[in-house]
């Protein structure tokens, strides 16, 4: 028992020590999701979305070179499973990326932005949070299984690389290698084909870092929270984390989590995980490169519409990443790393639901202009 502790307690801390590194990666390199989905609609920038590809690209290397050399295994996560509930990825998908355009930014980036001062962030995030943990087991929870009631069974699980096995009637350590590969050489070729993005040093290794960030995750919950024997079920166990699984970085669940610890707060019930300590290591790591970059500054809301917008931007996400199992980075990153099917098509869902509400938006600027 006090072994299984112990581990947890590294799970936890070993999450917080990369959501710093995150959280002050993020803050000083403007890492923004919905800012890269607006930069592309408004002003044909692919700068920012180059950054999240390039993390993207990273995280999937790390993940599968993980699996591959047996240090994690990435099946046992909850997002290559057999069933794939493609109306919720799709609906989540879709009000998650309207709602973090109407938040200016998705969790994540809340949460930098609140580590800046901004205490527009700060009212999203309860919002937020509060939506989520409606969604996970509260009032909203019967639309949530509504929509998940739909799905397709994948009896191999749901990732890319078993699915080409499949069809091509091999094993998938035989082709995961090259799925993985082309996947990551066709991102570093868009990512590296701009001669302006090549020059920007900063957000290079901004969206190598937080690409390496998602890997440790991986390596943290996959590997450090393994435990072959739990002193209670007398079975392989994954300590440290809210799913008993491995884990990575995802803001949506986590934020729920967090709000649930401090109202329990001194309850032996209530303990940390990996996720909360990602959520708070996120904020302290944004928090602490504003003030010493002095860029903390404090910002509130312009309009009653300003304030209007936030509060539907959060509980939009909060349904909506709960509903999609997870975040531009819970999804988009960790998700994908894993190659699931399932991930793939939250990514494209959070896209197109942004693109339509920055273009609504964009559009209405200029009738008013």
């Amino acid at each position: 028992m006090e072994n299984s502790a112990q581990v947890a307690a590294l799970v936890v801390f070993g999450g917080f020590v990369l959501a710093l590194v995150f959280g002050a990666v993020a803050q000083k390199a403007d890492f923004c999701t919905m800012g890269a989905v607006a930069d592309i609609v408004t002003m044909d920038d692919w700068a920012r979305m180059r950054m999240w590809l390039l993390a993207i690209a990273t995280a999937i290397g790390g993940a599968n070179l993980l699996d591959l050399a047996g240090v994690v295994d990435l099946s046992r996560s909850a997002y290559p499973g057999a069933y794939c509930p493609w109306l919720a990825y799709v609906c989540g998908g879709f009000l998650f990326g309207v709602g973090m355009t109407l938040a200016s930014g998705c969790g994540s980036r809340s949460l930098v932005r609140l580590g800046g001062g901004n205490l527009k962030s700060l009212v999203v995030l309860l919002f937020l949070a509060l939506a989520a943990a409606m969604t996970l087991h509260g009032a909203l929870a019967p639309l949530r299984e509504f929509l998940g009631a739909l799905a397709l069974r994948f009896d191999q699980g749901q990732d890319l690389s078993w699915t080409i096995a499949v069809l091509l009637g091999t094993g998938k350590r035989g082709v995961q290698p090259w799925i993985a590969g082309a996947i990551v050489l066709g991102l570093l070729g868009f990512v590296f084909r701009d001669r302006v993005f090549r020059a920007d040093r900063e957000r290079i290794a901004a969206g190598i870092v937080i690409g390496l960030v998602v890997v440790g995750g991986w390596y943290v919950t996959g590997r450090l929270g393994f435990v072959p024997e739990d002193p209670e079920t007398l079975q392989e166990a994954y300590v440290g984390t809210r799913t008993a699984r491995p884990e990575s970085f995802t803001y949506i669940g986590p934020a729920a989590n967090t709000l649930e610890l401090l109202q329990s707060w001194g309850n032996k019930s209530a303990v940390m995980t990996f996720g909360v300590a990602v959520v708070l290591g996120t904020l302290i790591g944004s928090f602490a490169v504003a003030v010493f970059r002095r860029r903390f500054h404090w910002e509130t809301f312009a309009s009653v519409a300003d304030t209007r917008n936030h509060i539907a931007g959060g509980i939009l996400m909060g349904f909506g990443g709960v509903t999609a199992a997870g975040c531009t980075i819970g999804q988009g990153i960790t998700g994908v790393s894993t190659l699931a099917l399932g991930s793939i098509l939250v990514f494209f869902a959070i896209i197109a639901g942004s693109a339509v509400t920055v273009t609504l938006q964009y559009r209405r600027l200029l009738r008013a202009a």
